[in-house]
Formats: structure tokens, C-alpha cells, sequence
């Protein structure tokens, strides 16, 4: 996690700060659970609250208890109770540290997906944006990297559009699991602490109940929100590519926009390269490369182990802070992306028609040649093409053959780039649920 890929809004949720005041929250709220079932006084547990709520908490004395104690949440616990006093005894009553580590990581990780599903959003908007300006803009369709047939500009963000309201859903369900609450005790059969405080302590962070723990909150969990981020991670790499390809000299059918006082090469000075997809590119890389590690969490010893905690301290922050950062970056390339639809019409015509070879296939096993000897009639008319002696409409009128089947005029209408478009508006009402 640094600043160059980071943004703040995400970056806090990371915080010693609020971490230290997401654990108060969690010790203060047990309390409160406590004092309601007799356990506690109710006096103790709200002095707890007056004399921490408002405290900003000093993470170097933090840091200095737990050079000694080797263990930080003691270390928090004693730097508490400096200020608290006397009803510090009764905080983390019952309690085991994995009950405040975990709670507090399933707050973390719901805010930050929070803020992923509003990145989310926000990309939505620019490609549907981006998408009905451009709906019917005609161009290229590629497979293999190779010219195949007629589409719009349109449909490829369109495209985009639905695969990125399907990542919304993945996250959706992946706050929706990873926001279980822990909160008891040593193995996790709640001998020295009520269920009852598991269920208020969740209920006030926002969380649910985690059904069974085992001192720990099952790493199932997290590993799916950890794959459904680099799934997403994986789709922001689709789209950055699709658009470094766009920019290619040779292709140059749209390209980042280049703003005033860039330089894009250190020793040519003609350069304008995609630096921002190719960042893209990088840093799903980074993402998907957290889905693992989070994975191989899942097997601890026993009841509990703490091979999973130094993993989590890296790539909590990491994955969320980098995949915000990721789609803000996209939402923005979208947002002032150049499109050139002169030059998509330009390589639409660079191939001498070859575009229209199916329309010619499917044309002639209408008038009653076989598909082997009509797909045999029109490549015979196609491969010179590639080799630059002809255009593909003009050869296909000198063929004996097919000109037999198909009249001039037949022939005419089977280029006709229009004929591409007749569903476009059926796939965007698939896609927007618009008519």
C-alpha cells in the first residue's frame, strides 16, 4: 500500500487510528452487553464509554507496551486502561484477542467493499454514458486478433457494462459473508462469555452472528471475498487491454486522453502511450496475486492458529486500497476516453469487404449449395484478397460460380454494413432494461 496507488477514503479505513477505534467499540459494546445481563456494573460500563469514546489513541505508547508484551491487543488493552482506571478490569471480560481481530477485520472489510461497490457504480455510469453515445458506432469485431465481422463501439462497452454489474454482485455478496461477528472466547464455546454479547456486540457493528467459530471466524469466508476481488481485478485487466490494443499505432480506433503538458516518452517526444491501462494491467496482476495466499488460509490447525494474521495485515489493505484505486483509474479513462470513429471505419474498409465473407456462405447454401462447396466458392475469393489482388466484391462477380447463384444486385445487398446493427437495440434492453 502507497500513496501513488492509494486513496484516501480507503486508505483510512486502515489506519492504526481506526483500528484501535474499531477494537474500543468492540470491548466497550461487550460491556455494555455485560452490564445489560448482570455480569458488570452498569456504572462501570458506562464510565468505560465517558472516559475512551472521544480519546485518540496513542499509537506509539501502543507500539511501545507491545515491544514488551509481545502481543498487541494486550498492548491496546493496557494503553485502555492508562486512561479508564479502575473499570478496566472489566473490559475483555471473557473474551479471547481473536474475538476482537476478527470482528474488527469483518468492519474493515465491509467498509472498504462498501467503497468498491461505489467504484463499481460510478464505472457503471461512464460505460452506460459511453455506451448510448456511441451505440451505433460502427466497428471492427475481432477474433484471434483478426478482423471477423461488423459491431459498434457500442456493444464492446456494452459488454463491459455487463460484466461489471455482475462484478457489483459479487461484491454485494461478498460484504454480505465476510461481515460475521465473533465474540466467544477461548475455542469459541462461549464458556466465559455470554452468546448474548455476541449477539448485541454485532447487532451495534453492523455485523451478524458468525453461527460456529472456533475461536476464529471460518477463512472460508474471506477467501471468497479476497477471489471475488481479484475477479473483479481480472475484468478492469479485460477492459484495459481491450483499450490498449484500441490505441495501437496500426489500429488507433480510440486512446487515452493525452492532456496538455504530457510527455509520454523521456526520449521521444512523439509518444503518447497508455500508460493508465497498462497501470491497470499491473495492479489487477497485484490483486489476483492476494486470492491465494487468502486461500491457503483456510486450513489452520485445529481451533485455531495465527499463520493466516500476517497474510491479512498485507493484503486487507492491500487488495481494497488497490482495487479502489483500480477502478476509480478505469472510471476515469472511461470517462475522457478519445474514440476515433473515422479510423474504425477505416479498418473496417482495410480488408476489401472479406468482412461480409459469412453473409456470402450463408447466401449461397440458401440457393442450394452445400456448405462445404460454398464455403470452398467464397474463401477461393477471399485469400487473394489477404494477398492484395482485389476487392472481395469484385471477385466474387467474376466467379462463374457465384455468380450463377447470386445476381449483382444479391451480391450488393450482402454488404451492406447495416445489417449488423438490425439487433443492436435488442442487446442493449438485455443489458440496460431499456427499451
Amino acid at each position: 500500500m502507497i500513496p501513488r496507488y492509494s486513496r484516501p477514503e480507503m486508505t483510512v479505513i486502515w489506519e492504526p487510528q481506526t483500528r484501535f477505534r474499531i477494537w474500543f467499540e468492540i470491548e466497550a459494546y461487550a460491556c455494555d452487553a455485560l452490564a445489560e445481563i448482570g455480569v458488570i456494573p452498569r456504572e462501570s460500563a458506562k464510565a468505560i464509554w465517558d472516559k475512551a469514546d472521544f480519546v485518540t489513541f496513542d499509537v506509539a505508547r501502543i507500539d511501545e507496551i507491545e515491544r514488551v508484551t509481545k502481543h498487541d491487543v494486550i498492548a491496546f488493552l493496557t494503553h485502555l486502561a492508562e486512561f479508564i482506571g479502575a473499570e478496566s478490569r472489566f473490559v475483555h471480560q471473557g473474551m479471547t484477542s481473536s474475538d476482537v481481530l476478527d470482528t474488527c477485520l469483518a468492519v474493515q472489510l465491509s467498509r472498504a467493499a462498501d467503497l468498491l461497490i461505489a467504484d463499481v457504480d460510478a464505472l457503471l455510469a461512464a460505460l452506460k454514458k459511453r455506451a448510448f453515445e456511441h451505440k451505433y458506432t460502427p466497428t471492427i469485431g475481432r477474433s484471434h486478433g483478426i478482423h471477423a465481422e461488423p459491431t459498434t463501439f457500442g456493444l464492446k462497452l456494452a459488454q463491459a457494462y455487463a460484466e461489471f454489474t455482475r462484478a457489483r454482485e459479487r461484491l454485494v455478496e461478498a460484504r454480505r459473508e465476510i461481515s460475521t461477528c465473533a465474540i466467544s472466547g477461548a475455542v469459541g464455546t462461549f464458556a466465559n462469555i455470554d452468546p448474548r454479547v455476541e449477539d448485541y456486540v454485532a447487532h451495534k457493528m453492523g455485523l451478524t452472528v458468525e453461527p460456529i467459530s472456533t475461536q476464529v471466524i471460518p477463512r472460508d469466508r474471506h477467501a471468497a471475498y479476497f477471489a471475488t476481488l481479484a475477479v473483479v481485478a481480472s475484468s478492469v485487466e479485460r477492459l484495459a487491454i481491450e483499450i490498449r490494443h484500441l490505441q495501437r499505432t496500426e489500429v488507433l480506433e480510440a486512446e487515452e486522453y493525452f492532456s496538455a503538458g504530457q510527455k509520454g516518452s523521456s526520449a521521444m517526444p512523439h509518444k503518447r502511450n497508455p500508460v493508465l491501462t497498462e497501470n491497470l494491467t499491473g495492479l489487477a496482476r497485484l490483486v489476483r496475486g492476494m486470492a491465494i495466499p487468502a486461500m491457503e488460509n483456510v486450513a489452520l490447525w485445529h481451533e485455531r492458529d495465527i499463520s493466516h494474521s500476517s497474510v491479512e495485515r498485507m493484503i486487507g489493505p492491500d487488495a481494497t486500497v488497490t482495487l479502489d484505486f483500480a477502478l476509480a483509474r478505469l472510471t476515469s479513462v472511461i470517462e475522457h476516453l478519445v474514440v476515433y470513429p473515422e479510423n474504425m471505419r477505416k479498418n473496417l474498409e482495410k480488408l476489401g469487404g472479406l468482412i461480409h465473407s459469412q453473409r456470402v456462405l450463408l447466401a449461397l447454401t440458401q440457393k442450394g449449395v452445400s456448405r462445404e462447396d460454398a464455403y470452398a466458392m467464397v474463401q477461393r475469393n477471399a485469400m487473394p484478397v489477404w494477398r492484395g489482388e482485389g476487392d472481395f466484391r469484385s471477385l466474387l462477380g467474376q466467379d462463374k460460380d457465384v455468380s450463377a447463384k447470386l445476381s449483382p444486385a444479391e451480391l450488393d445487398a450482402l454488404f451492406d454494413l447495416s445489417y449488423h446493427f438490425k439487433h443492436v437495440d435488442t442487446i442493449f434492453a438485455r443489458v440496460f432494461g431499456e427499451a
